[in-house]
């Protein structure tokens, strides 16, 4: 009996060398992404850049975080040959998950809301994912454990686990990545990074790498509606919780995440969901390339950032997260219909940020809207 335990552990090791080797042979394959500067006439004193995490194998900025995700369970003992991996997702983390689940032969069930779009359902399901959909969106965590459970399988846990499996000094840390591209730049050390908080893992990361060597770049915090992450960074309560989910998919949480860690951000920007779309056309129309919505939320946030430097006479440079295509999102955001049966038709908006970016002066519109807390506070 000993002999056979032992070969059994023997077998679950090499197995777990192999899927290691897998995931760093094929993190070897890719090159890093793209860092895109944008010009902006109102802000000649600002230098904008976007991280484009778009072009990553599976499309967006949640390849960094499935590949560490796995790697983290990986070394934890918590995979095994056959065993089947659950996720709850709202689509991005998913189809990157699946993406290395069928690296590794593993089979991947993704828990998703309902009205998650059809072109994210699609690209896992290519991925050889199997999808699993509720209607409540605060539920995918518990069905997620409970699909685990019953199949004998492990809950990856990206809201749990997404600060504490990507190492914030190195290996695979988009924030490392950042500082080494803008060296040659005008201004190499940004005033400000900006992203979105999904899991909290991406600002974590850039928010603990910053801390760490010493820079004294500010870390802002794009949120969206329907997300309970910016209350939280302004009263440090944990119990907070909404029944409602976000609508601009990969970014906020009706519920506090504990991957989300506010003590190494220095500022949030809350962003009205019309305006995350209205950024987002906006950004689409002078890239020349389609992107989702948390980019819209992303550069909303950027423009909260640049505006805090203009006011304060501070010249300099920003970078936010390019997080994905507009691809995903041809039937929804990219609808003009669909955005008018969700109450979310945004051409005015849109025409009062486009004098923004080109002028430098926010539109009353825009400073009525959003909330700012934190460095960006009015004063």
């Amino acid at each position: 009996m000993e002999t056979s335990n032992a070969a059994a552990a023997g077998s679950d090791r090499a197995w777990e060398l192999a899927a290691v080797r897998r995931i760093e042979a094929d993190f070897q394959r890719s090159s890093d992404t793209h860092l895109i500067p944008l010009s902006l006439p109102g802000f000649p004193e600002v230098d904008l850049y976007l991280k484009d995490e778009s072009s990553h194998p599976t499309g967006s900025l949640k390849h960094r975080l499935a590949r560490s995700l796995f790697l983290y369970a990986l070394c934890n003992g918590w995979l095994r040959q056959g065993t089947t991996v659950v996720e709850a997702s709202s689509g991005s983390t998913a189809i990157s998950e699946a993406y290395f689940a069928r690296l590794l032969s593993l089979p991947f069930v993704a828990v998703m809301p309902a009205v998650t779009s059809t072109e994210k359902i699609a690209a896992i399901e290519f991925q050889g994912g199997r999808c699993h959909l509720v209607d409540d969106p605060s539920t995918i965590g518990s069905e997620s454990r409970r699909l685990a459970a019953e199949r004998g399988g492990h809950f990856l846990d990206q809201f749990t686990y997404a600060e504490r499996a990507t190492d914030w000094r190195a290996n695979n840390n988009i924030a490392e990545s950042i500082f080494q591209q803008m060296r040659l730049e005008r201004y190499p050390v940004p005033e400000w990074i900006v992203s979105g908080a999904g899991t909290g893992g991406t600002v974590a990361t850039i928010g603990r790498y910053v801390r760490y060597c010493a820079r004294t770049t500010r870390v802002c915090a794009a949120d969206p509606e329907n997300s309970v992450f910016f209350d939280h960074y302004l009263t440090r309560q944990p119990d907070l919780c909404l029944h409602v989910g976000s609508r601009i998919e990969g970014i906020g949480r009706p519920r506090v995440e504990s991957s989300f860690l506010p003590q190494v951000i220095d500022a949030m920007v809350a962003v009205p969901d019309v305006w995350s779309l209205a950024a987002m056309h906006e950004l689409t129309a002078r890239l020349g390339r389609s992107v989702g919505a948390s980019t819209g939320s992303n550069l909303i946030a950027t423009l909260a950032c640049m505006a805090w430097m203009r006011e304060r006479g501070v010249r300099g440079s920003v970078v936010t997260l390019l997080c994905d295509s507009g691809d995903r999102y041809r039937n929804t955001y990219y609808s003009e219909s669909w955005l008018q049966q969700a109450g979310l038709g945004c051409q005015r908006e849109r025409a009062a940020l486009a004098v923004t970016l080109d002028t430098g002066q926010v539109a009353d519109e825009l400073s009525a809207a959003w909330r700012r807390a934190g460095e960006l506070a009015p004063e």
